[in-house]
């Protein structure tokens, strides 16, 4: 009888906690959305095609008036560096993680021996959790130096390739430990049966088993890559701080929507006006809102892999 009259009070308590968390994004969603729209107004449809970001005049008295909102005269906001620096470094930073990623978790799964599997399990977790200013300040000591000194013609090291190696690095125990559940979620006939008709290792890997469980790589990636989309730190300390100046290459400096929040957020206090403010948090709701799609795209993908797995 009690355990009977337990499962209501689960459900009810779960379902509350769901609806917590939809309610939370919710609420998050819409002060940005309030807290931004003056800017949104003020900087219109130019705020995704502009490369300039400036605050204005801070030491004079004229301002200009838009859409009913005053700023500081000369005032300019722009994100085009933002996103397109944001996307690069995170495309570029799948570009590496994904095989890599993929290649470790199938080792991990069929290669390395049962005794070793929990440590190979730690080692990936724990890499997971190190906190991400750790991963920038090795960015910072050793790889910016070895890509300027090794690499890049200009000798500068802070740029897109830097924050793209630091991103991939810290994607990769969350594409790792994902696709390794996934794996190991799949029936073990499947490979059992490909390695029987004479397939080798490898064969049974590739043409039988990721093929299987595509859907759930799938949703990994998008997982691991709506994470490289949200980093701040770790970039801010690698990528360069570029202001006003898109990419022309791999070793260029680039500056990511998180990062240049944290890096402008301190000039943006001395605005009187607050449209600098106001624009950081439309930047804000902009990455809010990508972010969020890339994760719920994952989450759907991921369902849909689950179901037809379980379908199977």
């Amino acid at each position: 009888m009690q355990r009977v009259g337990t499962q209501p009070l689960l459900r009810y308590a779960t379902g509350a906690f769901a609806l917590a968390s939809f309610g939370l994004i919710f609420l998050m969603l819409l002060f940005l959305v309030v807290y931004a729209y003056p800017a949104i107004r003020f900087n219109g449809t130019a705020f995704f095609t502009s490369p300039i970001w400036n605050i204005g005049n801070q030491y004079g008295s004229a301002t200009v008036t838009r859409a009913g909102f005053t700023a500081q005269a000369g005032a300019s906001f722009g994100s085009l560096v933002f996103v397109s620096g944001t996307l690069l470094s995170s495309f570029l930073a799948m570009i590496v993680a994904v095989p890599l990623s993929l290649l470790v978790a199938l080792a991990i799964v069929y290669r390395v021996p049962a005794a070793l599997k929990p440590l190979a399990n730690a080692v990936v977790e724990l890499m997971a959790g190190v906190p991400s200013v750790v991963y920038g300040l090795w960015g910072m000591i050793v790889l910016v130096p070895f890509i300027g000194n090794r690499l890049s013609p200009t000798g500068n090291g802070d740029g897109l390739l830097a924050a793209a190696m630091i991103l991939a690095l810290m994607v990769v125990p969350i594409m790792v430990a994902t696709t390794r559940d996934v794996v190991q979620a799949q029936q073990a006939s499947i490979y059992e049966a490909s390695m029987a008709l004479g397939s080798t290792s490898w064969q049974a890997v590739t043409r039988a088993v990721l093929p299987s469980v595509r859907s759930g790589i799938a949703g990994s990636v998008l997982l691991a890559f709506g994470r490289a989309l949200g980093e701040t730190m770790a970039v801010l300390m690698v990528c360069g701080a570029a202001i006003n100046t898109l990419p022309h290459g791999i070793f260029s400096p680039i500056n990511t929507i998180a990062a240049v929040i944290v890096s402008q957020l301190e000039s943006a206090l001395t605005d009187a006006s607050g449209m600098a403010q106001r624009s950081l948090g439309e930047l804000a709701l902009a990455l809010f809102v990508i972010t969020l799609i890339v994760n719920a795209v994952a989450r759907i993908v991921l369902h849909g892999g689950d179901r037809s797995g379980a379908v199977g």
